[in-house]
């Protein structure tokens, strides 16, 4: 059975954490987690791939541990924060594995999430579905701005407030 299609599977560069790839990276998950004791970051520094062995990892999972593709481990299901548990044991912080999983410098990869992140321009959907979904980003923005709220959070927030009132007396 194939798995699920959801809209976030069309954003270029991102693989959601889910219930799908929960299953898939189990292996890969509980590996990185044995990390946290030094005896294993031992074992598993002395011989790599004999300690993966434990794991019941699939061939490509074990192939992107062995080569520190970090974005592969996460298209096969590893979870960010487990996987860092691996760069750390190599000493590296997040921020070196962030850079490299960017394809950028630390401090390229700093200066841009200082700036505000990536741009979201060519970075929408895989498929162009989300293609216009700019000028509703920028109006939304622009509503925000000029500090009004969704008509629905208004709406919310009237009846809360009307709620309110009347069970005041």
């Amino acid at each position: 059975m194939a798995p699920a299609q959801h809209d976030y599977d069309d954003i270029p560069g991102t693989f959601v954490f889910d219930q799908e790839r929960s299953r898939q990276g189990y292996g890969i998950n509980m590996f990185c987690m044995s990390l946290m004791k030094d005896e294993n970051r031992k074992a598993f520094k002395a011989n790599e791939a004999e300690y993966l062995k434990k794991f019941n990892l699939t061939p490509e999972q074990t192939e992107a541990v062995l080569t520190r593709d970090y974005n592969r481990m996460l298209e096969l299901g590893g979870n960010i924060y487990f996987t860092a548990k691996l760069g750390a044991t190599d000493g590296h912080s997040f921020r070196h594995l962030a850079a490299e999983m960017t394809g950028s410098t630390q401090d390229d990869y700093a200066n841009m999430m200082l700036a505000g992140g990536r741009s979201v321009e060519g970075n929408r959907s895989k498929s162009g579905k989300f293609a216009n979904t700019a000028a509703k980003v920028a109006q939304a923005a622009k509503s925000a701005k000029a500090g009004r709220k969704p008509a629905r959070k208004a709406a919310k927030a009237k009846a809360r407030a009307k709620k309110s009132r009347s069970k005041r007396g």
